[in-house]
């Protein structure tokens, strides 16, 4: 499946407060769904000494498709398709690849 195939077929669920103007709700929903990403692999560390059985991989997975819908659907709210994004991703990486500053903090190098 390609980007903005899954972008077309997951707005079909896509059922929020002023869908199509409403960049704020997908956006709150990422930090939600990141942070549960987040819990799972900690509960890796503290519960399973940092050993990732199928299972934990499997919840991981399933709560970054979680994640990748709240992007898609932001997305859209700004005017992007996926594939749009995930080119200009990487064409900066790329860029900053080339001119040795892919390691460093900041936007702009």
């Amino acid at each position: 499946m390609d980007l903005n195939t899954y972008q077309d077929q997951a707005g079909l669920t896509a059922l929020y407060p002023g869908r199509g103007a409403n960049p704020i709700y997908p956006a709150l929903g990422l930090c939600g769904e990141a942070g549960e990403v987040a819990d799972k692999i900690k509960k890796v560390i503290r519960d399973h000494q940092g050993q990732f059985s199928d299972p934990c991989r499997e919840a991981i997975a399933l709560e970054l498709g979680d994640v990748l819908w709240y992007v898609a659907q932001l997305a859209h709210e700004l005017g992007y398709s996926l594939e749009n994004v995930a080119q200009a991703n990487l064409d900066k990486l790329a860029s900053r690849a080339e001119r040795q500053v892919i390691s460093g903090s900041g936007d702009q190098r």
